[in-house]
């Protein structure tokens, strides 16, 4: 499920930050230079003058190690400067009040610490199941549809922004919602909330995929009176497959277009964009394309972190372009790839990110009446 282990692996980087174990490095440094630096003093017979460094020991390990590891440390440090082999500084020349004091201060900063640190992985614990109840892992197989995505939110410690998506099999087949909501962050997230919740149960109850368009809107309007923000809204693409798998009707909310991946091509299927969500959606339905599904296809749906996304000449990410040659045959490395490329290309993405990529499991090539989605529609292609 590569959309939870990229926003994982993301969360897991800057675990240090939020109260998980530092790395190894910083725990070993007070460590080696305790060993570094007794061994040199060992292994010369000149007065070795490196009293401030041991002093600085105790400091470094209270950013790692709890209050009574760092009083060891500390008394350790004491007992070297004040033995007279080796001879790391005497006292008069460095003060041991002065590094006792130091030692002291740096156990009460271990123990503030520790209990911080406690509270963090609480704190973060409790955060972390909201946000993956708010925007579960991508299931690898929904009914006759693989999928995989890639999740990474644009603000720094979080799992969850302003993008959001959704895959669910019901009596009307197997429906996917991929979104950007205006903004991104945690300020977006009960948008993100909101819809998700609508789509979850409209996706169950309404026939037709205009329905389920519907629906959201009116969430967003409602929404949008209650915050008293006239200007809330979102984009968002919705798509239909047929039980069979053969056929897959698409309905775009102002959002980026999907692409078919047919082999080594990859053509951008020419939707017709409707008026984004929460713009009023009851007098003006949007079209919906109807596109013939064969043996081998996907379906790749991004939000526009991915197709606005510049590099430092200003030229956006060729998706089309790109996409054939970074396919690959496992879907979830297919989105790490091209999160990868994306960020060569880049330098670096401002933006919420959501890649997902659908392979039917068609049983036969073609299309027909029994797909359960009207008349054959060609796909048509960006011309």
């Amino acid at each position: 499920m590569s959309g939870a282990a990229s926003r994982r692996r993301d969360y897991e980087e800057r675990a240090w930050l939020r109260g998980a174990p530092p790395p190894r490095w910083l725990r070993l440094l007070p460590l080696v230079m305790l060993v570094g630096l007794t061994a040199a003093g060992l292994a010369t017979s000149r007065r070795f003058d490196v009293g401030f460094l041991l002093a600085a020991l105790p400091p470094l390990a209270a950013l790692s190690y709890g209050p009574r590891a760092t009083a060891l440390l500390g008394g350790i440090v004491l007992a070297l400067l004040d033995l007279p082999w080796p001879d790391l500084g005497q006292p008069g020349e460095v003060d041991l009040a002065t590094v006792a004091f130091i030692a002291l201060l740096s156990v009460v900063i271990a123990w503030v610490r520790s209990r911080r640190d406690a509270q963090l992985i609480t704190v973060s614990a409790v955060a972390e199941a909201v946000q993956f109840a708010v925007l579960p892992p991508l299931p690898e197989r929904v009914g006759p549809v693989r999928c995989a995505g890639l999740y990474r939110a644009a603000q720094r410690g979080t799992l969850v922004g302003g993008d959001l998506f959704e895959v669910r099999d019901g009596p009307h087949g197997v429906r996917a919602l991929v979104g950007d909501v205006q903004g991104h962050g945690l300020a977006a997230v009960g948008t993100v909330a909101a819809l998700l919740g609508a789509f979850r149960e409209a996706a169950l109850d309404q026939p037709q995929l205009a329905g389920v368009a519907g629906r959201l809107d009116r969430r967003l309007v409602v929404d949008s009176a209650d915050v008293g923000n006239p200007e809330l809204f979102a984009t968002a693409v919705l798509l239909e497959f047929s039980d069979d798998a053969r056929a897959v009707r698409i309905l775009s909310c102002g959002h980026p277009r999907p692409l078919l991946l047919r082999g080594r091509t990859a053509t951008e299927l020419r939707v017709p964009a409707g008026l984004p969500l929460g713009l009023g959606l009851a007098a003006d339905a949007p079209e919906e394309l109807i596109v013939p599904l064969e043996r081998g296809d996907r379906l790749f749906v991004v939000t526009d972190g991915v197709t606005e996304s510049r590099d430092g000449s200003g030229v956006f990410y060729p998706l089309a372009d790109r996409l054939p040659v970074l396919s690959e045959d496992d879907l979830a490395m297919t989105t790490d790839v091209v999160w990868k490329d994306l960020v060569r290309f880049a330098g670096s993405v401002q933006d919420d990110v959501t890649m997902l990529v659908f392979e039917p499991e068609v049983e036969e090539p073609g299309l027909g009446l029994e797909s359960g989605l009207g008349p054959e529609t060609a796909p048509r292609p960006e011309s």
